[in-house]
């Protein structure tokens, strides 16, 4: 053999070595439950599929819904202070956290419509504010335009769903990659979650080893990492909502940090601009998860919004007053 097959056949047996030290095991459901589903936390039927929740505090109702690969827990910063004054209630999304995989693969944007509408009627919810984030948000404004009789007001933080012109970030595209999605189903290193978890911060040196451990734990869960793979190959199954945006008629805040490199804010300009009673407050420094990032910065936007547009809740849109004026 000359030398380049050596190093070849070098090169080759070196990514193979690679490859087998980041293959990780699925951790048992129970296991991560026993870890993660503390005091509030409760489990409830939505279409057979177990729903991890938790539905905290008491007065008018928020909604709150995750992004990809993400859980209830990014939500914890809010709720701490929400919670004083709202009913607030989050869950992991089918496919995620601790609800983890549904045995039908139902994973389209419609079918995610049609579980969320599933869980508020388990809960007895007529009408409540709705927010998600990244992912999270495609499911909150989609779910808003089909079902605009029980969403009072519309909460957007760096929300997914509008048609990008962009690749979708690396880590995430592996997932929808032929052979390369087969990979990433076993071969998912601890740096590798590390590295997804600080290019969604605009300052990545503020994640924290605890909120590694935490993601960890989330995708590792059996059965998730195969769900992701099921959901990107779905997410393009359903004909786009983007056109009906405008019907949005609720009192809407769009949140979004100036430094998101996984959804520009050229996005959140796009969504301001369709959604009619729109606030939209852009933040500097944060990235693209700033509840986590600055939990205290973002809630406070999100209580004078509230407060600003609480008349209105529970009456029909025509009549609810109009938000404050952007900045």
């Amino acid at each position: 053999m000359n030398r380049a097959g050596k190093w070849v056949v070098g090169l080759g047996l070196a990514g193979a070595a690679a490859l087998a030290l980041g293959v990780r095991k699925d951790r048992p459901a129970g296991e991560i439950e026993s870890r993660r589903a503390r005091t509030p936390s409760k489990f409830i039927d939505v279409n057979g599929l177990r729903t991890h929740y938790r539905d905290q505090g008491n007065g008018p109702t928020l909604v709150l819904l995750h992004g990809s690969n993400a859980s209830l827990h990014t939500w914890e910063g809010w709720t701490d202070v929400l919670a004083r004054e709202y009913r607030v209630i989050t869950m992991d999304l089918p496919g995620q956290g601790l609800t983890g995989p549904d045995a039908r693969n139902r994973y389209t944007p419609l079918d995610e419509v049609a579980w969320l509408d599933g869980f508020v009627r388990a809960l007895g919810l007529e009408h409540f504010t709705l927010g998600g984030n990244s992912m999270g948000g495609g499911l909150a404004w989609r779910y808003t335009v089909l079902h605009p009789e029980r969403v009072d007001r519309l909460i957007l933080v760096d929300a997914f769903g509008l048609r990008r012109e962009e690749k979708i970030p690396f880590s995430l595209r592996l997932y929808e990659t032929p052979v390369l999605n087969q990979v990433v189903r076993w071969v998912t290193p601890r740096f590798m979650v590390k590295r997804t978890v600080q290019g969604t911060y605009g300052d990545p040196s503020r994640v924290t080893e605890a909120q590694v451990d935490l993601y960890e734990d989330m995708l590792l869960r059996e059965g998730n990492r195969e769900a992701t793979r099921q959901r990107f190959a779905q997410k393009d199954a359903d004909p786009s909502l983007e056109p009906r945006l405008s019907e949005i008629k609720v009192p809407t805040l769009i949140l979004w940090g100036n430094r998101d490199e996984w959804i520009l804010p050229k996005y959140a300009q796009r969504f301001h601009a369709r959604i009619p009673q729109s606030r939209l407050e852009m933040l500097d420094g944060l990235g693209h998860v700033p509840m986590e990032e600055a939990p205290a910065r973002t809630v406070a936007v999100v209580r004078d919004f509230l407060q600003r547009t609480e008349a209105g809740v529970g009456t029909h849109p025509s009549s609810r007053p109009q938000p404050h004026a952007p900045v």
